[in-house]
This record gives structure tokens, sequence and C-alpha cells, in this order.
């Protein structure tokens, strides 16, 4: 009993420790200024900034109400601790363990972006009808477990493959964390399985290249100027209705002084599309800065070693055996078809933990 009470000490002094880096009573108090602004009768006049508040609002609620249910566990296991409710008290005091590991990821994710939205891109490697269909089956993964999150979705754009699957796909994720959650995310996955596109079923490696960014917002230092831009205007060749088909909705950004191009068909309207690839740009561009800082940081260490995108972080393997297993980690799992139907917190956790020590 001596044991769990220590325990529950512990949780104490690291809630605490929570509660002042994660800043409740400033959330509080921001949720109140929130509510009292949708109480404004011209508030939903102005659908996007209507609509980041209220996600906004609905993030904040959320963290602010994991504290204080943690916070009632607590209490109330400390009730059970008085009463002698040893049996009880074991599996509430692994409960809560967990609980409040959960929570220290959060506060720990503490980048300038962790807490927004995520752009994640698949790019099918080397390997024609096989990779682009691995690309499909990560697709359907990432949007499972975006699903899994209670995350929004919105497929910005998609190559199709030429027999099938895809040769690339981008999605924006919406959601409080999507980004500190999925960056880890970023780099090669490879598939080992019998084809299902040969007749004689040989076994077949493939790739595809996993990319995740944020969701950037305006910003002084991220100056995109309106000469810099070339824009080309296409009819949107994802399904959409009439509407889709007749117009030039679809919309393609070329920035010249980099030349990076960024393109956008998942709105039915043309302006919606050019907000969506402006975010696309600004995300690009931030990742180009950090990779020249990166670089630059390698230099001064004297790191010689070239990053590519083939530096491969997880192998799912169908055939000859069943196991998905994270290089980085070391984690491995028995189930593929449970990974692959969006369950990966078992994954990222283990990476988190990396990311935060």
């Amino acid at each position: 009993m001596e044991d769990l009470t220590n325990h529950l000490k512990d949780f104490n002094d690291r809630l605490k420790l929570v509660i002042q880096k994660i800043g409740i009573e400033e959330k509080r108090n921001r949720i109140k200024e929130i509510e009292d602004i949708s109480k404004d009768p011209n508030f939903w006049t102005e659908k996007n900034d209507s609509s980041n508040l209220m996600r906004e609002l609905s993030g904040l609620k959320e963290e602010t109400g994991e504290v204080e249910k943690l916070q009632r566990q607590l209490d109330d296991a400390m009730v059970m601790a008085e009463l002698g409710m040893e049996l009880e008290l074991r599996s509430e005091v692994d409960l809560i363990g967990k609980n409040l590991e959960k929570l220290e990821f959060k506060v720990l994710l503490g980048g300038p972006y962790d807490r927004g939205d995520a752009i994640l891109s698949i790019h099918a490697g080397q390997g024609g009808t096989e990779a682009m269909d691995w690309a499909e089956m990560l697709e359907r993964m990432y949007l499972r477990y975006a699903e899994r999150k209670s995350w929004q979705t919105d497929i910005i754009d998609t190559t199709l493959g030429d027999e099938a699957g895809i040769k690339s796909v981008t999605i924006r994720i919406l959601g409080t964390y999507a980004y500190g959650y999925l960056k880890g995310e970023a780099g090669a996955h490879r598939l080992v399985r019998q084809s299902p596109f040969n007749a004689d079923k040989l076994r077949q490696t493939s790739f595809a290249k996993i990319e995740v960014l944020p969701e950037i917002k305006e910003s002084s230092e991220l100056n995109i100027k309106e000469d810099e831009l070339e824009w080309e205007f296409f009819r949107a060749s994802s399904q959409g209705g009439q509407n889709v088909q007749k117009v030039s909705s679809a919309v393609r950004l070329i920035h010249k002084p980099t030349g990076i191009i960024v393109t956008c068909q998942s709105e039915r309207y043309q302006e919606q599309n050019r907000k969506i690839a402006l975010s696309l740009l600004r995300a690009k561009l931030w990742e180009l800065k950090e990779e020249e800082t990166e670089k630059e940081r390698k230099q001064l260490k004297g790191e010689v070693k070239l990053a590519g995108w083939g530096n491969q972080i997880r192998s799912y393997v169908l055939h000859p055996y069943k196991m998905v297993k994270d290089v980085r980690t070391g984690v491995e799992v028995s189930d593929p078809d449970r990974v692959l139907d969006g369950d990966l917190d078992v994954f990222i956790d283990a990476e988190l933990k990396l990311l935060v020590r």
C-alpha cells in the first residue's frame, strides 16, 4: 500500500508541474474571451475567423478538461488510499499514470507549431505499381489514425497511379497537436509482402516517403511578395460535382525565387484553394529554412553524413511473417493489420519519448 501512496504523491507533484507549464488560468481566461466574442451577432459573418476561433475553443476546452479530469482522478485515488482500498487503487494508479504521461507529452511538445495543424504528404518510391499501392495503403492508415483522434482531414491534392494506387497525395490534418504528434512520422516506410500484382506472388519490397509539415499562418518571418508568385488555374481532376468539372477552381502556385510548386484542388471555389495553396507554400518555405539551419549546424559540428529521404524509419512485414518494427525506437508489434488500420499510438508515443528527452 505504501508504494501506491508514494506513486500518488509523485503523480501529484508531476501534475502540479504540468499545470504550471500549461498555463491553465491563461487558457481558462482565453476560453471565456472566445465565448464572449462568439455571442456577437456578427460572429459568423467572417466564416474563416469564426471557424478558427471555434476550433481554438474546442482545443482549449479539451486541454483544460484533461487536466481537470486527471485532478479529480487523483483526488478520488487519495480517498481510496485513506480507506485502504488497495485492489481498486492499484488499477486506478495504472490508469492515472498512463493519462498523466499523455498529458506530459502535450506539455513537452512546446515547439512553435506542435499544437497546430499538419500537412502530410505521401510519395510512392521506386517499384512501380507495387509502390503506388503501398502509398495508398499508407494514405488509408493516416486517415484512419486521424479519425481515431477525431481530427478533421482534407485531401488537398492526389496524383493517381497508372494502374493502381497513388503516386502522391497531400492531406491537411486539422486538430490540436496534429503536427506535434505526426512530425516523427516523416521518413521512408518499407513494406515487405507477397505481390498481389503478379501471378507468381513473389515477395516484394516497396518504399514510400512521408513528409510532415506544420500549417503556418501568415507571419512576418515568412514574408511572401506577390510579384514572386505565379498562379495557374485548371479544372480539378478529383470528384466534386458538376461545378468542379466546369470551372477552373484548382490552382497551381509557383514560387519563382525557389522554384517550389504546390497545387490544391480540394475545394469547390478558387479563392479557397488559393488560400490553402499559400498555406502550403509557407510550410514549404519554412521547411527550406529549417533545412538550411540544420545544414549549417551540421557543418559547424563537423558532421558530413548527407540526409536522404531513403532513411528508413519503419518496416511493415506481411510475409513470410507478420511484424511492424520501428527502426528508431525498436518498438515492434505482431499485428500489422491493426497498425495499417490506424493504430499508431504505440509507435508515435515511443517516438515522442525520444523527442522530449
